[in-house]
């Protein structure tokens, strides 16, 4: 069960972390190409849930996760796992502006 909370959290920090990260002039990934780049960002912030600062690959996936495959994926259960200031000083931390009001899933930013 703590596994599962833990992979939940670090689903949600990717997801909020990824979503300012979106180059919009890219085209529609397929679901295959969305879990993939779910996976890889997972495992490149594994860290972030420990508590640690995101790693230069962790900032690296922020800056090119598409909003298209993670935003679908924050559910209201999902979204009360993560502390949102949190998230965002992370963002930040990865160089990303993180706009205000932006909804992604479940999460408004303040």
């Amino acid at each position: 069960m703590e596994a599962k909370r833990w992979s939940s959290f670090l689903l949600l920090v990717l997801a909020v972390l990824g979503i300012w990260g979106v180059n919009r002039a890219d085209a529609t990934l397929s679901a295959a190409q969305c879990k993939v780049e779910r996976r890889v960002g997972l495992n490149a912030c594994k860290p972030v849930i420990y508590g640690k600062n995101p790693s230069p690959a962790c900032c690296e996936r922020v800056r090119v996760s598409h909003v298209e495959c993670v935003c679908p994926v924050v559910t209201p259960k999902l979204a009360a796992l993560v502390d949102l200031n949190r998230a965002i000083r992370l963002i930040e931390g990865c160089g990303r502006r993180v706009p205000r009001h932006y909804k992604c899933g479940s999460i408004t930013t303040p």
